[in-house]
C-alpha cells in the first residue's frame, strides 16, 4: 500500500474552511421561562439552560475569502440545550415547545 506524501497531506488541511464554532464564543446561561405542564395544567416557572453564542471581535486566523464573507453576516443568537423539564407539581417530565429553540440577539 502506497502514502501520499506528508507534505500533500498538510497542505490539504491547512486550506481548509473554518466550521462555526471558530468564529464564536460559546457560554452557558440560565433563563426563567414560565410553561404549563401537559398532564395536569400546573403553570409554573422553570430555569432553562441555553448557549449563547457571541461573534467574536476579529476573525480567525486562516481564514479565506468565503470566511470572510460569511463573518461579515454572523449575528449573535442563544440556542436551547434544554428539551424537557420536570412539573413541579405532579414530578412528571414534559417537553419544552419547540418553537423557542433558537433565540436570534
Amino acid at each position: 500500500m502506497r502514502f501520499a506524501p506528508l507534505a500533500a497531506f498538510l497542505d490539504y488541511h491547512e486550506s481548509m474552511a473554518l466550521q462555526e464554532r471558530d468564529f464564536f464564543t460559546e457560554t452557558t446561561e440560565l433563563k426563567t421561562a414560565n410553561y404549563c405542564c401537559t398532564r395536569c395544567r400546573h403553570r409554573d416557572d422553570y430555569q432553562v439552560r441555553w448557549i449563547k453564542r457571541t461573534k467574536r471581535d476579529r476573525i480567525p486566523a486562516g481564514a479565506d475569502d468565503r470566511d470572510r464573507a460569511l463573518f461579515a453576516k454572523l449575528r449573535d443568537y442563544m440556542v436551547r440545550v434544554d428539551e424537557v423539564v420536570t412539573c413541579k407539581r405532579c414530578q412528571r417530565r414534559f417537553e419544552i415547545p419547540t418553537q423557542q429553540s433558537v433565540v436570534i440577539l
